[in-house]
């Protein structure tokens, strides 16, 4: 329970060390990255961990692109939800066990599937 504890204070304090580093973006990126950020922490699932890291990569990138003078539409193109999907491929989203179920119940049903699962 400790290890727990400690883990999740941890997390928290990274999270609020980001979100620090955020605020140092310019108002363009601060604004897609606020709008991807709500977007993406909507399909969390379990402790956030996989969430955290995916949000330092992105932080990581919108500081060297901002230092670089990208625009930032030229970072994540003008398909930015596109883009957000393509950050979370292979991540585990709350949505994944309501798709495994859909699966299953379709296959059970028209009696390909396992009806013990």
């Amino acid at each position: 329970m400790l290890e727990l504890i400690k883990k999740m204070i941890g997390d928290k304090k990274e999270y609020k060390q980001q979100m620090a580093r955020v605020e140092a973006l310019p108002e363009d990126y601060r604004f897609v990255f606020e709008k991807i950020h709500g977007y993406m922490w909507s399909f969390a699932v379990g402790d956030g961990s996989d969430m955290l890291k995916i949000q330092h990569e992105l932080i990581e990138l919108f500081e060297a692109s901002a230092a670089d003078s990208k625009h930032v539409l030229d970072v994540t193109g003008e398909d930015v939800v596109g883009f957000c999907d393509e950050l979370l491929r292979g991540t585990k989203m709350w949505t994944d066990n309501f798709r495994k179920k859909l699966n299953r119940d379709m296959m059970n049903k028209l009696g390909r599937g396992d009806e013990s699962k």
